[in-house]
């Protein structure tokens, strides 16, 4: 089997890995009124998995570094469906909770581990292409995952859907131990070298655009299946149908901003994408009762809130080149932070406004993301000018 099909098979297990991390926002309003929760509880299942995933992800990477990948990435599968079952069979919201834990540290120790994989598959001029495609199965998750996942829950019942990801995971569990070369583990990156990063106020500023668009993107999305049930008033179907014409307008807005970086530059594309993300929201806010103004208006809004995906990463890269891997770690922990505070901000929202409110409070969130990645690169490039100077002084 070529390097280029293992490089997809491990695509496609993280797909099934990131279906695991979203759709519960697609099954929020099934899963609350089974388990007897208020909706704003239940969005703090997103909360918990994305706290788990920030704090645990490094710890775990840093713990198991020297451990053979092919191992890694089979370990990992294992309890990812030991999670899966215990969302299946143990009753109760405590033991969700725990089910969410469970997942989100088989997710990000797969996740990471497969994207070290495949670089190390892929010839090195080939090695870009290669992350790109991994990245590209888990955000497919988002475009197919959550929608046909809503699909299941409405038909059958929303425990099917773990079931049936549980079940996949057992076979991917087969398809990585026969396709999988072994592959070296590395000596670790300590905690210490990768926080210390985070000390230079170019960076944290830099990190925290990534904290403010996630966390307002966060905010609406993790509301969005009982907003279009009870404030527009979609049937099943048209909140099905939104949630798949969100995803593939996501993936359109990801690729646009990749294209829009090179041509446009980091400046125009991140910024402008930020502003239009934040119009969307308000206009959302401003068209929810009507379904036929809502479904254009979701699209717009995935376009502009994931056209800033690669920009962000692009930039964040810039900062540190020579630490590019952990910059994008960093990034990672960041984002998963980002979705737990949007859902913990959203869900006292939602408990103490309106289901209404979330996409103000999410696009003014987004606004603060737009000032915050302005003044980031005013401060990246004082610091260029600077540097330049100080080899200008030098050379003379």
């Amino acid at each position: 089997m070529s390097s280029t099909w293992k490089i997809y098979m491990l695509a496609v297990v993280s797909f099934l890995v990131g279906t695991s991390e979203f759709i519960i926002a697609g099954i929020l309003d099934k899963v609350a009124s089974d388990i007897g929760v208020p909706v704003s509880a239940a969005g703090q299942l997103i909360t918990v998995f994305s706290l788990a995933y920030a704090f645990g992800t490094p710890i775990l990477m840093a713990a198991t570094a020297r451990l053979e990948r092919r191992k890694l990435l089979l370990y990992s599968l294992g309890v990812f469906v030991v999670g899966n079952g215990m969302a299946v069979l143990l009753p109760g919201f405590e033991f969700l909770i725990v089910s969410r834990i469970i997942l989100a540290l088989s997710t990000g120790v797969f996740v990471v581990t497969a994207l070290t994989v495949a670089s190390k598959l892929a010839p090195p001029e080939r090695q870009g292409r290669a992350i790109a495609t991994l990245v590209m199965g888990f955000s497919t998750a988002l475009i197919v995952g959550v929608p046909l996942g809503r699909v299941v829950a409405s038909v059958y019942d929303w425990k099917i859907t773990f079931a049936g990801i549980g079940v996949l995971g057992l076979l991917a569990i087969l398809a990585v131990s026969w396709t999988i070369p072994q592959t070296d583990g590395e000596e670790p990156v300590p905690l210490r070298t990768q926080l210390a990063l985070i000390k230079e106020p170019r960076i944290a500023v830099a990190l925290l655009v990534t904290f403010f668009w996630i966390s307002g993107y966060s905010i609406a999305y993790t509301y969005i299946s009982p907003f279009l049930l009870t404030v527009t008033g979609m049937s099943e179907q048209g909140v099905s149908a939104g949630l798949f014409a969100f995803g593939i307008a996501s993936l359109i807005g990801s690729k646009l901003g990749g294209y829009g970086t090179d041509k446009w530059g980091v400046s125009r594309t991140l910024i402008g994408g930020m502003l239009l993300h934040a119009v969307s929201l308000i206009l959302l806010s401003l068209a929810a009762h009507s379904p036929a103004a809502v479904f254009p208006l979701l699209m717009l809004w995935a376009f502009s809130a994931w056209s800033s995906g690669p920009t962000q990463q692009y930039y964040l890269m810039t900062l540190a080149p020579e630490a590019s891997g952990i910059m994008l770690s960093l990034n990672s922990s960041v984002l998963q932070l980002a979705m737990a505070a949007g859902a913990g901000i959203g869900g006292v929202v939602v408990q103490q406004a309106s289901l209404t409110s979330i996409s103000w409070i999410g696009a003014a969130g987004v606004v603060v993301a737009a000032l915050t990645a302005a003044a980031s690169l005013g401060i990246t490039r004082s610091h260029r000018l600077a540097q330049e100077r100080k080899l200008q002084q030098a050379g003379a």
